[in-house]
């Protein structure tokens, strides 16, 4: 099995206003969970597609996290998002668009998240200036809402009955 990939994630979230950016793309599923779901020490189990990965994320910043991730045999995730993944899982299929500069990925959320799409779109740094789609609406980046582990433990669904 390879070792990590360790690094940084630095990204934008928007809110998709339309679906302009769909006719060329194509969506593979995804399926992940949470097994500690403190935001400054997340673990996330994942599976998208036919692999699955483990990825320990730690806050460095608001937009700026320390990312460790590693590949796991599918027949693990499923067990660990069966016996102790936390919260609802968050299923969605992700796209990849390219615009400009950068490689857009886009969000489709399905279940209890279902109605919701984000485009999120990862930097260099975090003054690096971006090419903001058509297809782009609302910045969500600083709304903790919009998070996954965040939209495990209150997903979308049950926003408008708060």
């Amino acid at each position: 099995m390879a070792g990590s990939t360790v690094g940084r994630e630095i990204e934008r979230k928007f809110l998709v206003k339309d679906m302009s950016w769909k006719s060329e793309a194509t969506g593979v599923p995804y399926r992940q969970g949470y097994l500690s779901l403190d935001p400054d020490r997340a673990v996330r189990v994942r599976i998208a597609g036919n692999r699955a990965t483990l990825t320990i994320k730690s806050r460095i910043s608001e937009r700026e996290r320390r990312e460790f991730e590693y590949p796991i045999p599918v027949a693990d995730a499923e067990e660990m998002l069966k016996e102790i993944s936390l919260g609802y899982q968050i299923v969605k299929k992700r796209y990849h668009v390219k615009f400009g500069s950068h490689t857009w990925e886009i969000d489709e959320f399905e279940g209890e998240n279902s109605g919701l799409i984000v485009a999120e779109v990862e930097l260099s740094s975090t003054d690096e200036a971006i090419e903001l789609p058509q297809w782009t609406g609302k910045e969500v980046t600083d709304d903790a809402r919009y998070l996954n582990i965040c939209l495990c433990q209150l997903p979308f669904s049950s926003w408008n009955k708060k």
